[in-house]
């Protein structure tokens, strides 16, 4: 028996990245996945799952598209039991003085309201279902600090923030919700990973590693799992790190 058997899962930014692995394995544990992002790559990834899954262009800040891929799910699979608050992007990095106020804004449309509107539209879908999981992607920098990200990190801490309020809003709703934290992650956010899907064997993550290596989307998509599952069933208000022990 997969661990998200009977479930449905709406997955953002599943196109790429851990959103597309997130999906991909959710599926192989038993889910009927809604597959969303705004790329068009959203129907590959519906494709590789096969007939448990479904395509949806969703742009996460636009609060029509989110309430469409909400009801996508209830029309579709009968449901909602797991949402993945995962669509984000990173945005120039500088010092804070140097951002534009147009970064700020396109930033936290996407990693905060993107998340907002998720769990504004989602949790009374988990609750006509009679409860299930949120899980929302933060990030290490939304718990501790580097240089230069200062606009990501508000919007990632925010996340962080949202997800401990819902979390206490809706512990007796019978809905968990949790954050996972991602570090150094081999994402479209490092530019070398549009040439080589995976670090190339012998490649080093940056010395603030201690594992000394990369995260690759399925690490990240194994720790939703873990928390989307029941095996979690007594974990919520949690911003999980899995970044090989970046944050200590």
């Amino acid at each position: 028996m997969g661990r998200l058997d009977g479930k449905v899962a709406v997955v953002t930014g599943a196109g790429s990245g851990i959103g597309r692995a997130s999906a991909v394995l959710f599926a192989a544990e038993g889910a009927q996945v809604v597959c969303a992002d705004r790329s068009g790559r959203e129907e590959e990834t519906a494709g590789v799952i096969g007939d448990g899954a479904v395509a949806v262009k969703v742009d996460v800040s636009v609060a029509a598209d989110v309430e469409r891929m909400i009801e996508t799910a209830e029309s579709a699979f009968g449901g909602l039991d797991v949402l993945f608050n995962n669509a984000g992007f990173g945005g120039p990095m500088a010092p804070l003085a140097e951002q534009s106020e147009e970064t700020w804004d396109t930033v936290h449309s996407v990693n905060l309201k993107g998340v907002f509107l998720g769990m504004k539209y989602g949790i009374p879908a988990l609750q006509r279902r009679g409860g299930g999981v949120v899980i929302n992607t933060a990030s290490a920098v939304g718990i501790s600090v580097m240089k230069g990200h200062g606009v990501y990190a508000a919007a990632k801490a925010g996340v962080v923030q949202l997800t401990k309020t819902a979390a206490l809003d809706y512990a007796k709703s019978n809905i968990r919700v949790n954050a996972i934290c991602p570090g150094m992650t081999w994402t479209g956010l490092v530019p070398r990973s549009a040439e080589h899907p995976l670090p190339p064997e012998g490649e080093a993550a940056p010395p603030i590693v201690p594992m000394g290596r990369w995260g690759v989307p399925n690490d990240l998509a194994a720790a939703a799992l873990f928390l989307a599952s029941d095996d979690a069933s007594f974990i919520t208000g949690v911003a999980l790190p899995v970044d090989g022990g970046l944050v200590l």
